[in-house]
């Protein structure tokens, strides 16, 4: 189900979201897995948000994944004996990419 979730954001429009999203709801309620009949009821609670996307095919993405690496550097900046210097890493954010580590 997880999957087939993914394939909301590739609807056309919003009345074949809608649709999409209130079967894939109905599912998710009916299949008897406690996890999934909670993420089909917190859908079914951001309804209107969800489908506001296809209304104006923008997100939030970029806006929160600055604000998870000012959280990371946050926690990084214990040890800086500088503010001056930890605003300039602020600066510096949008310039560095994570990579992964293993």
């Amino acid at each position: 189900m997880k999957e087939q979730l993914r394939l909301f954001w590739e609807k056309e429009d919003r009345k074949e979201a809608e649709q999409f999203l209130a079967v894939w709801c109905r599912d998710a309620m009916q299949s008897g897995i406690k996890a999934l009949k909670r993420v089909g009821k917190t859908l079914g609670a951001y309804r209107t948000g969800l489908l506001n996307y296809f209304k104006h095919r923008i997100t939030s993405g970029a806006v929160e994944g600055l604000i998870n690496k000012i959280k990371t550097l946050k926690r990084q900046a214990y040890g800086f004996r500088d503010p001056e210097y930890f605003k300039l890493r602020l600066y510096h954010l949008h310039t560095q990419r994570y990579s992964l580590a293993g």
